[in-house]
């Protein structure tokens, strides 16, 4: 486990937005992001920052301070193993206008590590969204598109070695994200 966290006093008085992720190094984030543009012209909408591009794994929502730490103890009880995620369809959301890149195949790792992960945070009685698990990383926000499929895409790999606690944070430039703890995931 490798902590980036330092909270201030402030940041330890009040709940934090929480999630787990899958982020990707620069150049895994860019190949995504070079889609952007394309897409924009056909959909409209928002595109994500590039810096902001990752695949959630669990969405925690709001969690109170005294439980951050435990939330990250619990994680640690997680024994992942590392794989590699191909990126190689672009799909959209009618319900909340969302174009996104999404496996067409799920490694059997990833779906292990959801499901471990949600189990050790059951476990510990945090609450969790317990939708059926769908990796995708959203490229645009706001698009309006019909259902009609979207363009093929260049096939993306991420190599995911490790999975991360981040915190959402919501300022005047939209949603930023900052790494709390990194988790590896065995080779």
């Amino acid at each position: 486990m490798v902590s980036t966290n330092q909270m201030s006093r402030s940041d330890q008085a009040r709940s934090a937005r929480m999630f787990f992720a899958l982020w990707p190094d620069d150049a895994e984030r860019a190949a995504l992001a070079a889609l952007q543009p394309g897409l924009h012209e056909l959909c409209g909408g928002h595109a994500m920052r590039a810096d902001t591009l990752h695949a959630t794994l669990v969405f925690m929502g709001e969690v109170a301070p005294q439980r951050l730490e435990s939330l990250q103890l619990a994680a640690q009880e997680v024994a992942g193993e590392s794989f590699e995620l191909t990126f190689d369809m672009m799909r959209y959301w009618g319900h909340n206008h969302i174009v996104y890149a999404a496996p067409r195949i799920v490694p059997p790792q990833l779906a292990q590590l959801v499901g471990d992960l949600k189990q050790c945070l059951d476990k510990h009685r945090f609450r969790i969204d317990n939708h059926p698990y769908k990796p995708h990383v959203t490229l645009l926000r706001h698009a309006k598109w019909s259902d009609t499929p979207l363009p093929e895409m260049p096939r993306t790999i991420w190599q995911c070695r490790s999975f991360a606690l981040m915190q959402s944070l919501l300022d005047a430039q939209g949603a930023r994200y900052r790494e709390w703890v990194r988790f590896p995931l065995a080779v």
